[in-house]
């Protein structure tokens, strides 16, 4: 029986963009998110369009990267790039759609605000179509563990975590109960903890289990 690939596994190459290009596709996006976990604060979702001309050596899954790994690979894309964009959704918006919603939707914003807009798109594990919805018209892969196989979704990866991070550092001066600087907003024994004993603050998403069941009333023992 075949060993699963897992993450650790996987090397993060060139080699799905230069299959097609060969293939005549001339312009290949990569786009990825991060904070679809988390408890608080936006979604992000970024798209970039990387040049073959200057490729950026060590580009790899942002989970894998230290922060400051990824501070400096987030500069060099900004300025090696052919484009890229980043999209964020707030944490309202996020409980209005639901997370998937919001990532499909955002993903397909990131794209399309590119320019030059791409031929193809590959696309961290995230169906595009959704068959109640006109559809998306650039074609596009949905790749399983994307961020760690392709330099384009990497990429795209380390934009959304490293402007997401940067904001949560922000969203720590307002809200510095929640601990957000270490935590991100992902449930922590500290954020959930401070949860528990402030509640939740404007920036929290309402719909997931923890931030909900601190919101539910507690109803005393014998209640009807």
């Amino acid at each position: 029986m075949p060993r699963l690939c897992i993450p650790e596994d996987l090397k993060c190459t060139s080699r799905l963009e230069f299959c097609l290009l060969r293939r005549g596709i001339r312009i290949v996006a990569g786009t990825d998110e991060a904070g679809r976990g988390s408890l608080l604060g936006p979604l992000y979702v970024a798209a970039v369009i990387l040049d073959a001309a200057q490729p950026i050596p060590g580009l790899d899954d942002s989970k894998k990267l230290s922060p400051q790994a990824r501070f400096c690979f987030a500069e060099e894309i900004r300025l090696k790039a052919v484009c890229w964009r980043v999209i964020a959704v707030p944490a309202k918006k996020v409980d209005a759609l639901n997370v998937y919603e919001a990532t499909r939707q955002a993903m397909i914003r990131a794209i399309l605000a590119l320019d030059p807009l791409p031929d193809f798109a590959l696309v961290d594990a995230m169906p595009l179509q959704n068959g109640r919805r006109p559809g998306f018209s650039i074609p596009y892969w949905p790749l399983i563990h994307g961020d760690a196989r392709s330099v384009s979704i990497a990429a795209a990866s380390i934009l959304a975590k490293v402007e997401r991070d940067q904001h949560l550092e922000r969203l720590d001066r307002k809200y510095p109960q929640y601990c957000l600087a270490r935590n991100k907003g992902y449930g922590t024994p500290e954020h959930l903890d401070a949860l528990a004993r402030y509640g939740p603050c404007p920036e929290h998403r309402r719909t997931y289990q923890p931030v909900k069941d601190v919101l539910i009333p507690r109803l005393p023992f014998g209640s009807a």
